[in-house]
């Protein structure tokens, strides 16, 4: 049986899951605020020395290649074999896979590992894919329903629930898939806000059953304290605060309200 996002979220708050977020420098900061206010706990940990051990503690391991370096990839797939080892569910960001040929070689070593969740823009999701985007650097330029068809083979192949992110999110596990509407187009203008749902699928995946209703509780909550953050915002700046009280003010309820819409059969 499918857990709500209301269920997830009740769950989470009543037990908030340690979350290790291996993630870029310019989005630690935000990311952690991020789950912080949604009601989990995080930790980054990227160090190869104490990556692997932290993951055995952690109820989940999210890895953003948004900042690349050979350390920072040593700590990352030390902690995707913790996280393997001790049975716990890991998120993969793989943020301007596209962009470079070090970037393409690291994403798919990672794709490799068995990520239970991936999380990407339309251009990113469509790299993975094997197919043309239109990506230029972190910035992604394919509408979300461009890489609908993509999303979904590559749920098939690599075994992750695969989360699309844009105006209207699509989350698809090869086989089930919705759509979810909500946010702001402010969102885009403020960044690390993807880095930072990339780290709270995590939290919903340590509190989760099932990788797909984590992915679909995870965006629906940002959805929902986006489009609540958008009301009396006047630009991106004033949004940035009003986002978080937001992510901290959501309650399961207004989960229940979030707009879902199954999107399995033709677009």
């Amino acid at each position: 049986m499918s857990q709500t996002p209301e269920t997830l979220l009740t769950a989470l708050r009543a037990t908030p899951p340690l979350v290790q977020c291996i993630t870029n420098y310019v989005a630690m900061n935000v990311a952690a605020n991020v789950l912080l206010a949604a009601g989990a706990s995080p930790a980054m940990v990227s160090d190869a020395e104490e990556a692997e051990e932290f993951a055995g503690i952690a109820g989940a391991v999210t890895v953003n290649i948004g900042t690349l370096s050979p350390p920072f990839v040593e700590g990352m797939q030390a902690a995707i074999g913790g996280a393997h080892r001790a049975g716990r569910p890991w998120v993969l960001d793989p943020v301007a896979c596209q962009a470079t040929a070090y970037r393409r070689e690291v994403v798919q070593a990672l794709v490799a590992e068995r990520p239970t969740i991936i999380r990407g823009n339309a251009s990113e999701i469509l790299s993975l894919a094997g197919e043309t985007s239109q990506g230029q650097g972190v910035d992604g330029r394919d509408p979300v329903a461009a890489a609908e068809e993509g999303a979904r083979r590559l749920a098939q192949a690599s075994g992750a629930v695969i989360a699309v992110t844009g105006a209207v999110d699509y989350v698809t596990d090869g086989s089930r898939a919705v759509r979810i509407e909500g946010g702001s187009p402010l969102m885009p203008m403020n960044t690390a806000l993807g880095c930072s749902l990339t780290c709270l699928c995590g939290a919903y995946a340590a509190v989760a059953e099932d990788a797909f209703d984590a992915a679909v509780g995870a965006l629906a909550h940002f959805a929902v304290a986006g489009t609540r953050a958008h009301q009396g915002a006047a630009g991106p700046g004033s949004f940035a605060p009003r986002f978080i009280d937001a992510l901290a003010a959501v309650t399961p309820e207004a989960l229940a309200g979030a707009v879902i819409h199954d999107a399995a059969g033709p677009a």
